[in-house]
């Protein structure tokens, strides 16, 4: 990942709400097609221009190719708020984001997140690496449900995540369930990646407790209920593939001896 500013240089009169307007859906088009990374960009006034500071995936992220049909759109709206095309200056590697994946075309996928993630939820089946969505089939639109999706999903695992939890039962119920209406959506999103792609698309199903540890290994697969468990792990992390249900688990967290 890279930290990078896009600077708006004013080319006409305009005022703040419309340049912030302009601005801001410029970028959540980017955000929504993953050419930027998160949802924070701030944004700041330099004499003759706005600054705004944000996170790409990779430093080719925002060429005009990748753009959505909506990014596009917006790109092409800034002149009217008296501003210029932005201009690009990348600052370094984001030493705190992980890297993207290095394959020009993965075999598989995996639609996985946890609550500390800012990268994309797509990765590589081989390397487990982040797969930046706008260099997927390109149909014109971008990827909103799904980056919506993330955010209901980090949400979440951040709650059952924290030491003095609120609604822990609700937000993990709703993780590891695999009929909970957060787990429907994502397999449904991860279907029509796999079908736009013509690739696998495995849904990661989080397991982090249980009611009995001494079945944990071997639970079968709670989509078709056949055995899933795999003679290695998965990424050092899935003890569980089903290729019929394209789902993987791993051994509840609760169930897993300290290493």
């Amino acid at each position: 990942m890279y930290v990078a500013q896009l600077r708006f240089k004013l080319i006409a009169d305009t005022d703040f709400n419309r340049a912030e307007t302009a601005i801001r859906r410029y970028i959540e088009a980017l955000i929504f097609n993953g050419q930027i990374l998160g949802r924070e960009f701030p944004t700041a006034w330099q004499q003759d221009s706005f600054s705004s500071r944000v996170v790409l995936p990779a430093e080719d992220a925002l060429l005009q190719k990748y753009h959505s049909a909506r990014g596009l759109y917006a790109l092409e709206q800034l002149a009217d708020a008296g501003l210029a095309y932005p201009q690009l200056q990348l600052q370094g590697m984001d030493l705190m984001s992980q890297h993207t994946d290095p394959c020009d075309s993965a075999g598989f996928y995996i639609l996985y997140s946890r609550f500390s993630d800012t990268c994309s939820a797509l990765r590589c089946g081989e390397h487990f690496a982040p797969v930046p969505l706008y260099k997927l089939h390109n149909t014109g639109a971008d990827y909103e449900q799904l980056i919506r999706w993330q955010l209901q999903y980090q949400a979440l695992d951040e709650i059952q995540m924290q030491h003095n939890r609120v609604l822990l039962k609700s937000a993990e119920r709703s993780l590891q369930q695999l009929n909970s209406n957060l787990n429907k959506q994502g397999r449904r999103l991860a279907t029509q990646l796999e079908k736009a792609n013509s690739k696998a698309v495995y849904y990661a199903l989080y397991s982090g407790s249980t009611k009995d540890c001494t079945a944990e290994a071997g639970k079968t697969c709670p989509g078709c209920g056949g055995d899933w468990r795999l003679a290695r792990p998965l990424h050092q992390l899935f003890d569980f593939q089903c290729r019929h249900c394209r789902l993987v688990s791993n051994i509840a967290w609760d169930c897993q001896s300290p290493s």
